[in-house]
């Protein structure tokens, strides 16, 4: 494994730390297909792509796989497109372990179900979300990660409404076929970046983006999470990934008006 670089300490927004955080879910992942969902995860992996893991492959989120990293304001028309990717294709990508999802998630608990699809009782509920989509068979073939813009309780929560993403439990009491390529690699919020690196799998605060305390992620948060004795903060940008970010793939700074700064 290639080690993070030494980074100085650079002026950085909470958004920048979030875009840093997801790129670093993707680091030497090889050549996999990234599925990034959110201007901040999108950003992330063209990130990766561009410096540190220049294998992956991403895709105009169509039927193309698409050439280089390109600026996330590109048009679709504008796109240029390195080879045809069939709806059918995907599924044999998708059911060989060899995709990385980032999705979004509503809801998140503490052994990594996530809910995408209602809040409150699903035979009456509160909200309607999206609902499930594909979000079990991701969960289950491939490694996930996933992306929530709004840290609180109401997001992270003891246990979600409706469970749309597959946790750690859940996989493990379907057996072996759930289990196989199950792997929830990251959550990114924007206080901080998590894992499931326990014993019984439960959610574990990894980092804490500059300007956050441990404090401020557990009053965020609807369920006791595993704490290290020492938490680092998530790594600052390089100067050359800063300059890339706000140059060339978001000079518009798209990334703020997910995550204000």
């Amino acid at each position: 494994m290639t080690p993070a670089p030494e980074t100085p300490d650079l002026p950085c927004t909470r958004a920048e730390s979030c875009v840093i955080a997801c790129a670093d879910t993707w680091r030497d992942a090889g050549e996999i297909m990234v599925s990034p969902f959110g201007t901040i995860p999108s950003l992330g992996a063209r990130l990766a792509k561009s410096t540190f893991s220049p294998d992956l492959v991403l895709t105009d989120g169509e039927a193309a796989l698409m050439l280089g990293a390109p600026p996330i304001a590109t048009r679709p028309a504008e796109l240029v497109r390195e080879a045809a990717m069939p709806y059918r294709t995907v599924f044999d990508v998708v059911w060989s372990g060899r995709r990385h999802i980032m999705m979004m998630a509503s809801q998140i608990d503490r052994t990594g179900n996530q809910n995408i699809s209602a809040i409150g009782d699903h035979r009456q509920p509160k909200v309607q979300l999206i609902g499930v989509r594909g979000a079990p068979g991701n969960s289950v073939n491939h490694p996930t990660s996933y992306w929530v813009p709004d840290q609180t309780v109401r997001t992270f929560v003891e246990q979600v409404d409706v469970v749309s993403g597959v946790g750690y439990a859940r996989a493990e009491a379907a057996g072996a076929g759930a289990t196989r390529f199950h792997h929830i690699r990251r959550v990114v919020s924007n206080l901080g970046v998590f894992d499931f690196e326990t014993p019984d799998h439960t959610m574990r605060l990894r980092s804490v983006h500059p300007g956050v305390t441990v404090e401020d992620v557990v009053q965020a948060t609807g369920f006791a999470l595993s704490i290290p004795d020492q938490v680092p903060e998530t790594r600052l940008p390089t100067p050359e990934e800063l300059d890339l970010l706000r140059t060339v793939l978001d000079p518009g700074s798209l990334r703020d008006r997910e995550v204000k700064s």
